[in-house]
């Protein structure tokens, strides 16, 4: 059976339009047979680092309470990320990049012995074999354009996925959707069409 890992990330609960979208894929692929694992990182966050969970997830033995729960957050997102065969992102772009929620999942995530590893040749990451589907909400137009020097949500998104060995992404953009009811609707139906046509792709390589 696939395993899917679905993280939504967004502040604004209900109606945040990715965690939407998030949503419809993960409707999608469990209609088509996959075992769901979801986070909600909007409204359960996990902890910005610290002092304690820093040391923690640098891979020294925890030496306190708080550094063995920090390593314990952190071995459960590892764990989920490393069962998932396809990991959905949706990812609202706040101030120009991702939300703070998903950069501190990222961070918790991001381990070198284990989910990446350095050597001579430089860095290699370790969760290789998976795809992934990252959902982009914008209020703006940042993939063309005047804007698009202001993009710092995809750019990073591309980066540390595939830094963590991840490489296989498609990435769905609802953009203009401060930009009035007709250019909102018509973007909201392009992505759906895109997210459809990923999630039967993914069922199809899985069968």
């Amino acid at each position: 059976m696939t395993s899917v890992l679905a993280l939504t990330s967004a502040s604004t609960g209900q109606a945040s339009v990715s965690s939407g979208l998030v949503a419809e894929a993960v409707a999608q692929l469990r209609a088509a047979g996959a075992k769901i694992v979801s986070r909600d990182l909007g409204a359960h966050p996990l902890p910005h680092l610290n002092e304690d969970s820093t040391a923690a997830i640098r891979g020294a033995e925890p030496a306190n309470d708080a550094q063995k729960a920090a390593r314990a957050l952190s071995d459960a997102a590892v764990a989920e990320i490393k069962a998932a065969d396809l990991i959905v992102i949706g990812s609202p772009m706040y101030n120009f990049g991702i939300s703070s929620t998903l950069k501190s999942w990222f961070d918790h995530v991001a381990r070198a012995g284990v989910t990446f590893s350095y050597s001579e040749a430089g860095p290699k990451g370790l969760l290789t074999g998976k795809r992934a589907l990252v959902i982009e909400s914008r209020a703006g137009l940042y993939s063309e354009g005047p804007a698009k020097p202001m993009d710092s949500q995809e750019p990073y998104l591309r980066t540390i996925l595939g830094f963590l060995g991840i490489t296989d992404v498609t990435f769905v953009r609802v953009e203009k959707l401060a930009f009035g009811p007709e250019a909102r609707d018509a973007s909201l139906a392009a992505a759906k069409t895109a997210i459809a046509a990923w999630v039967g792709t993914a069922a199809a390589k899985a069968a």
